[in-house]
Parts: C-alpha cells; structure tokens; sequence
C-alpha cells in the first residue's frame, strides 16, 4: 500500500479558459484531469518522446475509412516530417483521399438520409457524408489503369506495389498518402490490400484478360526482415484491426526467419522459456487512438497491458491509449505535435533494402521526378 504522500501527490486541477491558449498547452492543462482527456494528454507525451528517441523506428497502423472524413493529409503530414517510418493502413485509407486529389470531394449529410434515395442516384453514404458513385469508379479505374503497366505473372508485395502507384499518382499529378510516401521513402505495408477499390481495380484489369500477382508472404518477409535493422520500435495506432495486428507481430515473430530464433544485432531480447527458447522484440513506446473495447477480446481494443504476455509490449516502456474517436484524437494529437516539435525529424532509410528503383515497371521509361 502506498504511504500518504504517495497517494495524495497528484491532485486534480481544473482547466481554467484562457484567451489564445495553444492546443499543446490544454492537453497539458488535460493531463491533469481524468478520463480519456488525460488519456488523451497521456498520449500526445508519449508519441513526442517517440520522435525525439533517435533510436526508435515509428510504425503507424492507420485503420478503417477514414480518409473520407477529412483524415488523410494528416497523414501526409506525419509521413513529410518523417515522424512514422513504416505506415500500414487499410486499402479503404489509401484509396479513397485518392479522390480528392483528383480534384473530387465528399460531402457532408445527415445519418438520417433517405438512403433508397441515394441508391438510385449513386451516392454511397459514409455515416455522416457521402460520395458520387462516379468519382468512385473514376478513382478505381485510375489505379487499374496503373495496374495495366505492371508486369504480368510477376509476384509483387504490397510494398512494391503501392510505391510504384505511389510513383505513378505523383506523376499523374494526383495528391495522396501513397504519393508522399514514394517521395519521402517510407514503406507502405498493407496485407488486406485487396479490400478495397485497390483488389476492384485488380478485377477490372483481370476483366481484360491482365493477371497480377500479389504475394502475401513476401509482403510478410519484407516487413518481418526490417527487424534487423532497428533497434527500439514506437508504435502509433489509428484504429485496430489488421493494421494494428500486423504491426504487433514485427516484434514477436520477425525472429522466425533466424534458425535459433534470434534477430541479428537487436538488443533487449525479452527471452520465453518452454519447450524451446522464444525471444521477442516489445515495442518500447505505444499509442492507440480507438473506440474498440477490451471486454470483447479483440486485438482492436486489447490493452497494452495484455499484450505484454505477449511479447508485442515492453513492461518498462512508454505506452498509452485513448478510447475516443479518431476524428477527435488525430487532429489534436497532429497541432499538439506541430507545436512542441519544430524541427524534421530525419526517420530511417529503408530503401536500400527494397530494388525501388522500379527497373521492372513498364510504364517507367523515363526518370519520374517527383514534385
């Protein structure tokens, strides 16, 4: 049990209104607090101690339809300050801001609209917005259009493939997360990428008679092979699901690929004992921004604390989670990060380890110079 001191040491002070007080300062104001605003608060400190540690790769698990809401150039803006090395959304999240920039937009409505209504007039509704049908397609067709300049039978990641359509939107002109990452050099890993307008682009071209391969287990490798070149990892969550999966197993099964099931040169091995020894690699920082619960026993809304028996989490590190909406928790966690740091950061250059010089795609016959 705690002595007094102990307990009685951090009191709770109520937030003041005061003109012209910065969005950095109210979550400090807000860590004070309680409930998911010094969640909130707890979150943004974190994430800040991650970009500072020169030591930390960041990944980002970006999940949902969450770009149609207005989310995406955040996004952007996190990948421009190389403040996430490794992003992994959902198809849906790098797909659809690919409307916007190409000169299209959502609009907003109410979610009690006559939705026969939109039906018929080809508008499909998202919650609280909606987009035309026929920039949808538009946008589909754009991305088979690319699809159509790959090599055929030829297997590709994910990773590849989103950076050459990273390549091919920039020089087509089109602002979107896929095209600053191609610029900036950060690796784009999404293993659920055929749900979404992305796997119907791939049908459209496998409707005129063009097979693409997609290959999950070297998208697996890939992703699981960058473990060797780290050495503490930081972890951001937007959401859960497949992203969120996908990036928990970077510090726990990267170690399959070595026969004594070691990652060479990483440090702070958390070792399992058993049948056969089993070391992992817990991400030092964690955040999650989620509306997911833990009772349910998902991985979207499993805490921190359990994963520490998985390995996926360090006991000792930095980790904290907001159980609030991300169109809440994005946009204030991004201004509080603009606002307490100031200066780039430099990230970690993955491209060595990728042939991202695209000599095998048809349609790169001369250099792309990206803007």
């Amino acid at each position: 049990m705690k002595n007094d001191t102990q307990l009685y040491s951090k009191k709770v002070k109520a937030i003041e209104v005061k003109p012209n007080k910065s969005i950095s300062q109210l979550l400090e104001d807000m860590s004070h607090t309680g409930f998911q605003g010094r969640s909130l608060s707890e979150a943004v400190k974190v994430l800040e101690a991650m970009i500072k540690d020169k030591d930390t790769t960041i990944l980002m698990g970006y999940t949902a339809s969450l770009s149609t809401t207005g989310q995406w150039k955040m996004i952007q803006w996190l990948i421009e300050n190389r403040f996430i090395d490794i992003l992994v959304p959902t198809g849906a999240n790098i797909s659809e801001d690919i409307v916007e920039g190409m000169g299209h937009s959502y609009y907003q409505c109410k979610p009690t609209v006559d939705n026969e209504f939109f039906f018929k007039n080809s508008l499909n509704r998202y919650y609280d917005l909606f987009g035309k049908e026929g920039d949808y397609i538009e946008m589909t067709q754009l991305i088979a259009d690319f699809v159509l300049t790959l090599e055929e039978n030829r297997p590709y990641s994910s990773r590849e493939f989103l950076y050459l359509c990273g390549l091919y939107m920039a020089e087509k002109g089109v602002d979107c997360i896929i095209a600053t990452a191609a610029k900036h050099g950060v690796p784009i890993f999404c293993p659920a990428l055929v749900d979404s307008p992305h796997g119907d682009a791939i049908m459209i071209a496998r409707g005129k008679g063009f097979r693409l391969i997609l290959d999950n287990a070297q998208d697996y490798y890939e992703f699981l092979n960058l473990g060797n070149q780290t050495i503490d990892t930081g972890v951001l969550y937007i959401g859960g699901g497949v992203p969120k999966d996908f990036i928990q197993l970077f510090a726990v099964t990267g170690n399959l690929l070595y026969p004594d099931f070691k990652v060479p040169g990483r440090k702070q091995t958390h070792k399992r004992e058993g049948n056969f020894e089993e070391y992992s690699y817990p991400h030092k920082y964690a955040v999650q921004i989620t509306t997911d619960s833990p009772q349910w026993g998902s991985l979207s809304g499993c805490t921190f604390d359990e994963a520490v028996s998985w390995g996926k989490e360090d006991p000792q590190g930095m980790y904290a989670q907001c159980y609030c909406d991300a169109t809440i928790g994005l946009p204030i966690v991004t201004h509080a990060l603009s606002e307490r740091i100031k200066q780039k950061r430099k990230g970690i250059d993955f491209s060595k380890h990728f042939k991202m010089d695209g000599q095998l795609h048809k349609a790169r016959s001369k250099e792309v110079v990206l803007a």
